[in-house]
């Protein structure tokens, strides 16, 4: 993994939880994870990860996530043992 995935892993489990994270960023890093990355409808991403699928919003027109999807990213990498 590279050290800007590594970066992006300290900011996702920052406290308290950042609101300036590029969504650009957290894409990359589950593409470094293995991820398979799928655009859904609207401006909907689905995530194949640890054996499970999730959807995500990508933000715009700020390419910043909310806090509310980092923490949730947090949680998720947290339970599949990913972790800074």
């Amino acid at each position: 993994m590279r050290r800007k995935h590594r970066a992006t892993i300290q900011a996702i489990f920052a406290r308290p939880v950042a609101g300036t994270l590029r969504w650009q960023d957290i894409e990359a890093l589950f593409l470094a994870l293995g991820a398979e990355i799928d655009e859904a409808q609207g401006s909907r991403v689905r995530v194949f990860l640890f054996g499970e699928v999730r959807v995500f919003h990508r933000p715009h027109p700020s390419p910043d996530t909310d806090k509310g999807a980092v923490a949730a990213i947090r949680q998720w990498l947290e339970a599949n043992g990913v972790r800074p």
